[in-house]
């Protein structure tokens, strides 16, 4: 499988420069384009988060196999940040401590064939996703 691709996490611009990238590998894999923009917008939602919560971070990017020979893409969100206290709140639909609309994390989810958090407060947190090609 090909190299990861790390983008810093500091603002907006990069958060637009994940996304391309994102969108980019997915094509290359061979992601449609629905899956094209669920795998973006799973990435513009994570890397967000860390803009907002923890200032700065990174974004990997990979192309990955499973087992069973499958192709798919994964994203790797980290930072250093605060943290988050309650997981399960966070992951609930419709929470969400920045007056959004608290889709984020569980809307990413959603999206996503996989989802995994790990987090605790004062440390950071890393999200890790993947979608596998069909």
């Amino acid at each position: 499988m090909s190299d990861a691709q790390s983008i810093a996490i500091n603002n907006d611009l990069d958060i637009v420069a994940a996304r391309v990238e994102g969108r980019n590998l997915a094509k290359e894999i061979g992601f449609g384009i629905i899956d094209q923009a669920r795998i973006a917008t799973a990435i513009s939602e994570l890397a967000r988060n860390v803009v907002l919560y923890a200032g700065n971070g990174l974004v990997t990017l990979s192309r990955v196999a499973s087992q069973e020979g499958d192709e798919g893409i994964e994203i790797v969100c980290e930072d250093r940040g605060p943290g988050i206290e309650n997981l399960e709140m966070v992951m609930r639909d419709g929470y969400s401590t920045a007056r959004g609309l608290g889709m984020g994390l569980p809307g990413t989810r959603r999206l996503m064939d996989e989802f995994d958090i790990q987090s605790a407060p004062g440390q950071g947190t890393t999200i890790l996703v993947r979608k596998w090609l069909r």
